[in-house]
């Protein structure tokens, strides 16, 4: 079955989870980073060809493989649209690479301190959709910006509530409230979100686990019980604006926890580039992160 063998892989493969759903509001930015001016474009549609060729040309590179990416995180257009030929989560799954979906609608105002996601009325529907086109699992985002025990409680809360709905459909969640790491509680902040999940974990349905995506802690291994943690599949680190150097040391200092990049898998990234060029970027970005992940 398709579905164990994605599992089996997540659950034990070497390597990181490239991180490819920048959704509307941030692909501005990232095509911007991929020396992409927001002169080329006059749309929305022509924005999202962009960024489709530029994921596009990621999927596609020889680099870009099971060996050391296990899997990645597609935003909803990139799922329904092609790469080589073929759907895109067909595409990742021959060569290796189990397809997420990111399924947040984005963050609502903060409040008590974190950013909650936005109502999603449509996500049983998209669920179905995505189970259909061979994806395995899904993302969803909040912020923590202050050390808010009853904020950090209500995220932790939503974010477990929703995962419940996504494992009724056959989906893997991974869980990521996200940890400001500038703010100035980030330490609190760490801890206190590890206790809230532990407690969450103990509530879950059946026999079920999670994937848990959280920002790297200030304290090194604070996760590890959250690692170590049966109701958890796997738990993946983002780099949230460390540049890549630098998210890689803090990463590899906590064992256990793999990549989950965005920014620091892209950051060198030119569509200005040669394909042999942009290969050997992509590629020594890979080696760099898996490398990391490795601890």
């Amino acid at each position: 079955m398709q579905n164990a063998e994605m599992m089996e892989k997540i659950a034990t493969g070497k390597g990181f989870i490239a991180a490819l759903d920048q959704s509307g509001g941030s692909t501005p930015k990232a095509l911007k980073g991929y020396g992409v001016e927001e002169s080329a474009y006059t749309n929305d549609e022509e924005m999202f060809a962009l960024i489709h060729q530029m994921r596009s040309r990621i999927i596609t590179s020889p680099c870009f493989n099971g060996e050391k990416v296990i899997g990645a995180i597609l935003f909803e257009r990139t799922m329904d649209g092609e790469a080589g030929g073929q759907p895109v989560p067909e595409a990742l799954w021959n060569r290796g690479v189990v397809p997420f979906l990111k399924v947040d609608k984005g963050l609502e105002d903060e409040g008590e301190g974190v950013q909650m996601m936005k109502a999603m009325p449509d996500l049983g529907t998209l669920l179905d959709r995505a189970k259909a086109k061979g994806v395995f699992g899904t993302k969803m985002r909040s912020v923590i910006n202050l050390a808010s025990p009853s904020g950090i409680a209500a995220i932790v809360k939503q974010q477990f509530d929703v995962a419940e709905q996504i494992l009724s459909h056959g989906l893997m969640p991974i869980i990521e409230p996200e940890v400001n790491i500038r703010s100035t509680d980030r330490a609190q902040c760490d801890a206190i979100l590890r206790d809230e999940i532990l407690k969450a974990l103990e509530g879950l349905s059946g026999d079920h686990k999670v994937m848990l995506k959280l920002s790297i802690p200030a304290e090194a291994d604070l996760f590890g019980g959250l690692v170590a943690h049966p109701r958890v599949l796997r738990v993946v680190a983002l780099s949230g604006g460390f540049a890549r150097p630098e998210a890689c040391a803090e990463l590899a200092r906590n064992k256990g926890m793999i990549a989950s990049f965005s920014r620091a898998l892209l950051e060198d990234l030119r569509h200005q580039m040669s394909d042999d060029e942009f290969n050997a970027s992509l590629g020594g970005a890979i080696d760099e992160i898996a490398a990391a992940s490795a601890t």
